[in-house]
Protein backbone atom coordinates (compact mmCIF):
# COMPACT_ATOMS: atom_id res chain seq x y z
CA UNK A 1 0.00 0.00 0.00
CA UNK A 2 2.88 2.36 0.74
CA UNK A 3 4.25 1.89 -2.78
CA UNK A 4 0.85 2.62 -4.32
CA UNK A 5 0.51 5.82 -2.29
CA UNK A 6 3.95 6.96 -3.44
CA UNK A 7 3.05 6.22 -7.06
CA UNK A 8 -0.15 8.27 -6.75
CA UNK A 9 1.77 11.13 -5.14
CA UNK A 10 4.41 11.11 -7.89
CA UNK A 11 2.10 10.90 -10.90
CA UNK A 12 -0.93 12.89 -9.74
CA UNK A 13 -2.13 15.74 -7.58
CA UNK A 14 -4.79 13.59 -5.95
CA UNK A 15 -5.01 13.73 -2.15
CA UNK A 16 -3.26 10.85 -0.35
CA UNK A 17 -2.19 10.03 3.21
CA UNK A 18 1.16 11.51 4.19
CA UNK A 19 4.01 9.01 4.55
CA UNK A 20 6.76 9.30 7.14
CA UNK A 21 10.41 8.30 6.72
CA UNK A 22 10.42 8.52 2.92
CA UNK A 23 13.48 7.09 1.16
CA UNK A 24 14.33 7.84 -2.48
CA UNK A 25 14.73 4.19 -3.42
CA UNK A 26 11.10 3.59 -2.41
CA UNK A 27 9.95 5.72 -5.35
CA UNK A 28 11.74 3.50 -7.85
CA UNK A 29 10.13 0.40 -6.40
CA UNK A 30 6.72 2.07 -6.38
CA UNK A 31 6.83 2.29 -10.19
CA UNK A 32 5.29 -1.17 -10.36
CA UNK A 33 2.01 0.58 -9.53
CA UNK A 34 2.21 3.19 -12.31
CA UNK A 35 -0.24 1.41 -14.66
CA UNK A 36 -2.71 1.07 -11.79
CA UNK A 37 -2.43 4.81 -11.17
CA UNK A 38 -3.13 5.23 -14.88
CA UNK A 39 -6.33 3.22 -14.43
CA UNK A 40 -7.30 5.49 -11.53
CA UNK A 41 -6.81 8.55 -13.73
CA UNK A 42 -8.78 6.83 -16.46
CA UNK A 43 -11.66 6.14 -14.08
CA UNK A 44 -11.85 9.86 -13.32
CA UNK A 45 -11.94 10.56 -17.07
CA UNK A 46 -14.82 8.13 -17.56
CA UNK A 47 -16.76 9.79 -14.73
CA UNK A 48 -16.08 13.23 -16.21
CA UNK A 49 -17.29 12.03 -19.62
CA UNK A 50 -20.49 10.62 -18.18
CA UNK A 51 -21.14 13.83 -16.28
CA UNK A 52 -20.51 15.97 -19.35
CA UNK A 53 -22.87 13.90 -21.47
CA UNK A 54 -25.74 15.40 -19.49
CA UNK A 55 -25.00 18.44 -21.68
CA UNK A 56 -23.35 17.28 -24.94
CA UNK A 57 -20.20 15.63 -26.29
CA UNK A 58 -18.32 18.93 -26.53
CA UNK A 59 -18.85 19.72 -22.85
CA UNK A 60 -17.96 16.12 -21.98
CA UNK A 61 -14.71 16.41 -23.93
CA UNK A 62 -13.85 19.66 -22.17
CA UNK A 63 -14.52 18.13 -18.74
CA UNK A 64 -12.34 15.14 -19.63
CA UNK A 65 -9.41 17.39 -20.57
CA UNK A 66 -9.85 19.56 -17.47
CA UNK A 67 -9.83 16.49 -15.22
CA UNK A 68 -6.89 15.02 -17.16
CA UNK A 69 -4.77 18.13 -16.65
CA UNK A 70 -5.96 18.72 -13.08
CA UNK A 71 -5.39 15.16 -11.89
CA UNK A 72 -1.84 15.04 -13.27
CA UNK A 73 -0.94 18.62 -12.43
CA UNK A 74 0.21 19.10 -16.06
CA UNK A 75 3.31 17.12 -15.08
CA UNK A 76 3.73 15.39 -18.43
CA UNK A 77 2.70 18.44 -20.45
CA UNK A 78 5.64 20.24 -18.88
CA UNK A 79 7.95 17.48 -20.07
CA UNK A 80 6.52 17.66 -23.59
CA UNK A 81 7.07 21.43 -23.71
CA UNK A 82 10.66 21.11 -22.46
CA UNK A 83 11.46 18.42 -25.01
CA UNK A 84 9.91 20.44 -27.85
CA UNK A 85 11.99 23.50 -26.93
CA UNK A 86 15.16 21.43 -26.73
CA UNK A 87 14.56 19.70 -30.07
CA UNK A 88 13.64 22.98 -31.76
CA UNK A 89 16.67 24.90 -30.50
CA UNK A 90 19.37 22.22 -30.57
CA UNK A 91 19.88 21.62 -34.32
CA UNK A 92 21.47 18.28 -33.41
CA UNK A 93 23.94 19.91 -31.02
CA UNK A 94 23.79 17.54 -28.04
CA UNK A 95 25.23 19.99 -25.51
CA UNK A 96 22.80 22.68 -26.63
CA UNK A 97 19.94 20.16 -26.45
CA UNK A 98 20.74 19.22 -22.86
CA UNK A 99 21.14 22.87 -21.85
CA UNK A 100 17.73 23.85 -23.25
CA UNK A 101 16.12 20.73 -21.80
CA UNK A 102 17.33 21.79 -18.36
CA UNK A 103 16.05 25.37 -18.73
CA UNK A 104 12.78 25.71 -16.73
CA UNK A 105 11.45 28.48 -19.00
CA UNK A 106 9.10 27.68 -21.85
CA UNK A 107 9.78 28.84 -25.40
CA UNK A 108 7.77 29.16 -28.59
CA UNK A 109 8.24 25.51 -29.58
CA UNK A 110 6.95 24.40 -26.20
CA UNK A 111 3.92 26.69 -26.41
CA UNK A 112 2.99 25.36 -29.85
CA UNK A 113 3.29 21.74 -28.69
CA UNK A 114 1.20 22.40 -25.58
CA UNK A 115 -1.57 23.95 -27.68
CA UNK A 116 -1.50 21.07 -30.16
CA UNK A 117 -1.59 18.41 -27.46
CA UNK A 118 -4.48 20.01 -25.60
CA UNK A 119 -6.44 20.64 -28.80
CA UNK A 120 -5.89 17.07 -29.89
CA UNK A 121 -7.16 15.73 -26.59
CA UNK A 122 -10.15 18.07 -26.55
CA UNK A 123 -11.32 17.38 -30.09
CA UNK A 124 -10.53 13.65 -30.07
CA UNK A 125 -12.13 13.10 -26.66
CA UNK A 126 -15.28 14.95 -27.73
CA UNK A 127 -15.42 12.95 -30.97
CA UNK A 128 -14.89 9.67 -29.12
CA UNK A 129 -17.53 10.45 -26.50
CA UNK A 130 -20.03 11.60 -29.10
CA UNK A 131 -19.66 8.54 -31.32
CA UNK A 132 -22.34 5.87 -30.73
CA UNK A 133 -19.88 3.16 -31.80
CA UNK A 134 -17.15 4.09 -29.31
CA UNK A 135 -16.58 2.70 -25.83
CA UNK A 136 -15.88 5.04 -22.93
CA UNK A 137 -13.79 2.22 -21.46
CA UNK A 138 -11.04 3.43 -23.76
CA UNK A 139 -10.68 6.51 -21.55
CA UNK A 140 -10.03 4.18 -18.64
CA UNK A 141 -7.25 2.36 -20.49
CA UNK A 142 -5.37 5.11 -22.33
CA UNK A 143 -3.65 6.63 -19.24
CA UNK A 144 -2.69 3.15 -18.02
CA UNK A 145 -1.08 2.23 -21.35
CA UNK A 146 0.87 5.49 -21.44
CA UNK A 147 2.25 5.00 -17.92
CA UNK A 148 3.22 1.44 -18.73
CA UNK A 149 5.05 2.95 -21.67
CA UNK A 150 7.06 5.19 -19.36
CA UNK A 151 8.30 2.10 -17.53
CA UNK A 152 9.20 0.37 -20.80
CA UNK A 153 11.11 3.36 -22.17
CA UNK A 154 13.02 3.94 -18.94
CA UNK A 155 13.98 0.26 -18.73
CA UNK A 156 15.04 -0.13 -22.36
CA UNK A 157 16.87 3.15 -23.02
CA UNK A 158 19.93 4.64 -21.30
CA UNK A 159 19.91 8.06 -19.62
CA UNK A 160 20.80 10.91 -21.98
CA UNK A 161 23.61 12.03 -19.68
CA UNK A 162 24.75 11.52 -16.08
CA UNK A 163 22.06 12.92 -13.84
CA UNK A 164 19.56 13.06 -16.70
CA UNK A 165 17.42 10.02 -16.17
CA UNK A 166 18.99 7.57 -13.75
CA UNK A 167 16.22 8.19 -11.23
CA UNK A 168 13.69 7.18 -13.88
CA UNK A 169 15.28 3.78 -14.60
CA UNK A 170 12.62 2.30 -12.38
CA UNK A 171 13.69 -0.69 -10.30
CA UNK A 172 10.95 -3.18 -11.09
CA UNK A 173 11.09 -6.83 -12.18
CA UNK A 174 10.87 -7.44 -15.92
CA UNK A 175 8.02 -9.88 -15.40
CA UNK A 176 5.98 -7.02 -13.92
CA UNK A 177 6.13 -5.25 -17.29
CA UNK A 178 4.97 -8.41 -19.03
CA UNK A 179 2.15 -8.85 -16.52
CA UNK A 180 0.84 -5.33 -16.97
CA UNK A 181 1.28 -5.52 -20.74
CA UNK A 182 -0.67 -8.77 -20.98
CA UNK A 183 -3.38 -7.52 -18.61
CA UNK A 184 -3.91 -4.23 -20.44
CA UNK A 185 -3.80 -5.93 -23.85
CA UNK A 186 -6.47 -8.47 -22.92
CA UNK A 187 -8.59 -5.87 -21.12
CA UNK A 188 -8.35 -3.53 -24.13
CA UNK A 189 -9.27 -6.34 -26.52
CA UNK A 190 -12.33 -7.35 -24.49
CA UNK A 191 -13.81 -3.93 -23.66
CA UNK A 192 -12.68 -1.87 -26.68
CA UNK A 193 -11.24 -3.80 -29.65
CA UNK A 194 -8.27 -5.84 -30.82
CA UNK A 195 -7.22 -2.99 -33.11
CA UNK A 196 -7.05 -0.60 -30.17
CA UNK A 197 -5.01 -3.09 -28.14
CA UNK A 198 -2.56 -3.53 -31.01
CA UNK A 199 -2.26 0.20 -31.62
CA UNK A 200 -1.58 0.86 -27.93
CA UNK A 201 1.44 -1.46 -28.17
CA UNK A 202 2.56 0.09 -31.47
CA UNK A 203 2.37 3.61 -30.03
CA UNK A 204 4.78 2.67 -27.25
CA UNK A 205 7.16 1.01 -29.68
CA UNK A 206 7.10 4.02 -32.00
CA UNK A 207 7.96 6.45 -29.20
CA UNK A 208 10.84 4.27 -28.11
CA UNK A 209 12.06 4.09 -31.72
CA UNK A 210 11.88 7.89 -31.96
CA UNK A 211 13.91 8.38 -28.78
CA UNK A 212 16.46 5.81 -29.92
CA UNK A 213 16.77 7.37 -33.38
CA UNK A 214 16.77 11.04 -32.39
CA UNK A 215 18.38 11.04 -28.94
CA UNK A 216 19.82 7.56 -28.25
CA UNK A 217 18.46 7.77 -24.72
CA UNK A 218 15.82 9.16 -22.40
CA UNK A 219 15.24 11.61 -19.58
CA UNK A 220 12.31 12.44 -17.36
CA UNK A 221 11.10 15.01 -19.89
CA UNK A 222 11.28 12.41 -22.66
CA UNK A 223 9.12 10.05 -20.60
CA UNK A 224 6.57 12.76 -19.87
CA UNK A 225 6.45 13.79 -23.52
CA UNK A 226 5.98 10.16 -24.49
CA UNK A 227 3.03 9.80 -22.13
CA UNK A 228 1.33 12.83 -23.69
CA UNK A 229 2.09 11.85 -27.28
CA UNK A 230 0.96 8.26 -26.80
CA UNK A 231 -2.27 9.36 -25.12
CA UNK A 232 -3.03 11.66 -28.06
CA UNK A 233 -2.11 8.97 -30.58
CA UNK A 234 -4.41 6.42 -28.93
CA UNK A 235 -7.28 8.92 -28.83
CA UNK A 236 -6.83 9.74 -32.51
CA UNK A 237 -6.62 6.08 -33.42
CA UNK A 238 -9.94 5.43 -31.69
CA UNK A 239 -11.54 8.21 -33.71
CA UNK A 240 -10.22 6.75 -36.96
CA UNK A 241 -10.72 3.00 -36.53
Amino acid sequence: MRGLILAVQFLTRLPTPQLADFRQEELSRSAIWFPLVGLLIGLLLVLAAKLGLHADAGVAGLLVVLVWVGATGALHLDGAADLADALGAAHRDRDRFLAVLKDPHIGSFGVVVLILLLLTKLIAAASLIGSPDSSLWALLLIPAWARLGSLYWSQSLPPLAPGRGEQFAWQIPENALWFWGAFLFLFSWVVVSLLFALFAVVAQLLWRAFLQWRLSGMSGDCLGAGIECCECAMLLALCLI
